[in-house]
């Protein structure tokens, strides 16, 4: 085996071998496959893709190349995964729902990848809180909480470590092959008994047309079933961002007012969407629309805030983060609104460019060394369709400098598009796929 004629055979069209694929995956993890040569894995992979059965062993490699997690619980072990959006802070909502409903949820989760926010970079915005765990300690939290949020350790799919950190600084974040090996390497590592993926359309997401993000849906389901774990995913919209804020403290405060205010919206209602699918799949429902209604429940009630609140907890945040929240989470020293350009209706709004101003603010990396500033964003942004006057803030800005907040509001008021006739958004949720 060879690094360079894998990469040459690759770029040349020739798809490797299972038996290749799993020997490149040990290089990323063992080192002996160098940065250089797995940016240009990578980028042949963007360009020339795999089959679906190079798919299945490519993610079947990567999650090989480190330990595979075994559970003894009382109930299924469950997940959620998204294919990255902005403002999309679901799995800190869903989880605790759904160890509120009799789940186990062991999420292995990611920091921001391109304009997206990553779930471990949020959830690290609460002082104290730990994400990166012992196994014993992930699964002492998971049997304390029902659910636990953490990075991947070193053992499990480090092949995927590697390559993860390297399709974002080499422009192949958006290849199919790698997405599917990527998500589902850790996913099935974790030893889950059943899966539900977001996966993302429009302007904020990864996939802009619905073609694409239908491809990828495809993609994940049908390899995840081949290699093993029963899985649905369904296609929901990301032509604007999901929650109203971008940025990690500020979409915290956006899952505590669902969990903790009973704030509705769609947040709010793709959680109890993907939940619905989830419980009916793992037989914890008798169908998605009783799935739907049990989630429904649990965040009404407060069960699940309180499952969130033992989950904190038990990872080093503060005891009584549920009921104190507000003073515990950092904010920005700057915060400014954008007034609306003109009057009228909201009829685009680009997430991308959201999202990239949110990492320019400080929210996220543009280089792998960058730390995370977890107080700065977007918050209060205007939703698709909304009536605007002239001067009406349509978001605010919250930076660590004037001048960042400055270059910020050119950037964020070119995201929107604002015309005279009305519009009706498109609807939440496009597609399920079984």
């Amino acid at each position: 085996m060879d690094a360079r004629a894998i990469i040459a055979g690759l770029r040349m069209g020739r798809e490797p071998s299972q038996q290749e694929l799993a020997w490149f995956a040990n290089g990323l993890a063992d080192q002996s496959v160098s940065d250089a040569q797995a940016g240009a894995f990578a980028m042949a992979v963007c360009l020339r893709g795999l089959s679906e059965e190079g798919r299945v062993a490519l993610t079947l490699a990567m999650r090989d190349s480190g330990d595979c997690m075994r559970w003894q619980c009382s109930g299924p072990v469950l997940d959620k995964h998204s294919t990255g959006g902005v403002g999309d802070c679901v799995s800190l909502v869903l989880a605790p729902a759904l160890a509120a409903c009799g789940a186990f949820v062991p999420m292995i989760s990611g920091r921001g990848l391109g304009h997206t926010g990553g779930t471990l970079d949020k959830i690290e915005a609460i002082p104290g809180l730990r994400t990166t765990l012992s196994e014993t300690d992930f699964r002492r939290v998971v049997d304390t909480a029902g659910c636990s949020i953490v990075s991947a350790s070193a053992e499990i799919a480090p092949a995927d470590r590697r390559l993860y950190a390297i399709r974002d600084v080499t422009a192949t974040v958006e290849s199919l092959d790698l997405i599917t090996a990527s998500i589902l390497s850790k996913k099935l590592a974790a030893g889950l008994q059943g899966l539900v993926l977001d996966v993302k359309v429009g302007s904020g997401a990864f996939m802009k047309t619905a073609a694409e993000a239908n491809a990828l849906a495809q993609s994940l389901v049908s390899t995840a079933n081949l290699a093993g774990c029963p899985t649905s995913a369904v296609i929901s919209d990301m032509n604007q961002p999901l929650a109203p804020s971008l940025g990690n403290a500020l979409e915290i405060a956006d899952v505590m007012s669902v969990l903790c205010e009973g704030r509705g919206g769609a947040l709010a209602e793709l959680s109890v969407a993907l939940g619905g699918v989830l419980l009916a799949n793992a037989a914890l429902a008798k169908d998605v629309d009783a799935g739907c209604a049990a989630i429904a429940e649990v965040l009404a009630d407060g069960r699940a805030a309180e499952r969130f609140g033992r989950m904190i907890a038990a990872m080093g945040g503060p005891v009584t983060f549920t009921e104190n929240w507000r003073r515990f989470l950092p904010e920005a020293t700057v915060i400014r609104e954008v007034g609306a350009p003109e009057t009228g209706y909201v009829q685009a709004i680009d997430g991308e460019a959201l999202g990239l101003a949110v990492v320019a603010l400080g929210g996220g990396r543009q280089i792998e060394s960058d730390v995370v500033d977890p107080s700065v964003g977007l918050s209060d942004v205007v939703r698709l369709g909304d009536k605007v006057q002239k001067g009406q803030p349509i978001l605010r800005i919250h930076a660590a400098r004037e001048d960042a907040a400055q270059h910020a509001e050119r950037a964020v008021l070119a995201a929107f598009a604002i015309g005279s006739e009305p519009m009706s958004p498109p609807p939440l949720v496009h597609e399920r796929i079984r």
